[in-house]
This record gives C-alpha cells, sequence and structure tokens, in this order.
C-alpha cells in the first residue's frame, strides 16, 4: 500500500483488525486525550511493524498512525499475521525481535520521562530521530520534524523546545535551515551530563 505524507492509515478507535509492515518511509504514531490533547508515541522508520496490538485481543486502536513522509506500507491482516507467526520462523524471528525493541524503547522512554530534564529528553529524541549510533557522523533527520511534533514527543512546551534547540545551534549541537535539521555526535554530552 503507499500512503502519501500527512496521510492517516489508521485512527484512534477504530477497530483493530490488521498489522502493518512499514517498508519504506516514516510513520508517527500519536494519542489524544479525551481533552483533545495529543501526544506522540513513537516515529517509526522502515524495517518496523505497528498495530500489532490486535494480534493480543486488542478491539480498537490505542493510536492514530500518520505517514510522516510518502510511505509503502504491507498491511497484514490479524488471521494471516497469526498463521505466518505459527507457520514461518523467519516471520515470528524477525517479530519478536521487533517486539523486544519496541519494549525495551518503550522502558527507555518511560525512565526518561521520570528521571531526566526537559533538555535531556529533547536531546535524547534528537539523537533518536538522528539514529545516533549506527553511523558515527552528522546525520540528518528526515523528514523535517517541526518543534510543535518534538515537544508533544518530550511532553513540555513547543516554546521550551524553541530555547533548547536554540542553545543546542549555539553550542554546535544542532545546525537548521530550509534543508532541515542536522545532528551532531555533540548532543550526546547534554545526555550523559548529570
Amino acid at each position: 500500500m503507499e500512503y502519501g505524507a500527512n496521510r492517516k492509515i489508521f485512527r484512534q478507535g477504530e477497530p483493530a483488525n490488521s498489522v502493518f509492515y512499514l517498508r519504506q518511509g516514516k510513520v508517527k504514531l500519536a494519542v489524544t486525550s479525551k481533552q483533545g490533547k495529543e501526544a506522540i508515541v513513537a516515529i517509526l522508520d522502515a524495517g518496523e511493524f505497528f498495530g500489532e496490538g490486535c494480534l493480543a485481543g486488542q478491539q480498537l486502536r490505542v493510536s492514530t498512525a500518520t505517514a510522516m513522509a510518502d510511505c509503502t506500507l504491507a498491511r497484514i491482516e490479524k488471521p494471516l499475521m497469526a498463521r505466518m507467526l505459527h507457520e514461518q520462523h523467519d516471520v515470528s524471528e524477525l517479530f519478536v525481535t521487533h517486539l523486544l525493541s519496541r519494549n525495551i524503547r518503550y522502558e527507555e522512554d518511560l525512565v526518561d520521562q521520570l528521571f531526566n530534564s526537559s533538555e535531556k529528553r529533547l536531546a535524547r529524541i534528537l539523537l533518536l530521530l538522528a539514529h545516533f549510533g549506527k553511523e558515527a557522523r552528522a546525520e540528518t533527520v528526515l523528514p523535517r520534524i517541526n518543534q510543535e511534533n518534538l515537544a508533544q514527543m518530550v511532553g513540555t512546551t513547543r516554546s521550551r523546545v524553541s530555547h533548547f534547540m536554540n542553545k543546542f545551534r549555539k553550542l554546535g549541537f544542532v545546525d537548521y535551515n530550509g534543508s532541515g535539521l542536522t545532528v551532531h555526535s555533540g548532543l550526546l554530552t547534554v545526555v550523559l551530563h548529570d
């Protein structure tokens, strides 16, 4: 399936009856409270599954999935995915690896939210979005992500994100202009500093 940027793949509250595999692009998972406040819970890259809650009995989607850039997805209906997990060892191994990685990431996010300042949380989010550690170089965050989205991911206000982004830029940790946001490895010092 092909989805253009900003197109909804599924919405919170819709029936949960399939799993998606992201072949290409980026997808945002966000939740909205009854009061209308939105929080971004994950930004997914190619090679990741989402919507897997249906396999554990989830009747309704607990988040909204939105394409952040042009995406190519595989939609796998729940019965087919269950059969593939039982019959195809390579698929079940890939899926279990995904689940464990996602669980670790959510645990790290929770610890980060509980114990770190918003400045450290922003630095960590920027490093994650730039895939820091996968390659030893500055990385451009694609697609472009705005400060409102960063604020939702960090759990703070847009004005605080703006303040920290200006500070990071002055220190040479990030560069941003019309072509996007580049994150430099020096930003890691913000995360590691106590």
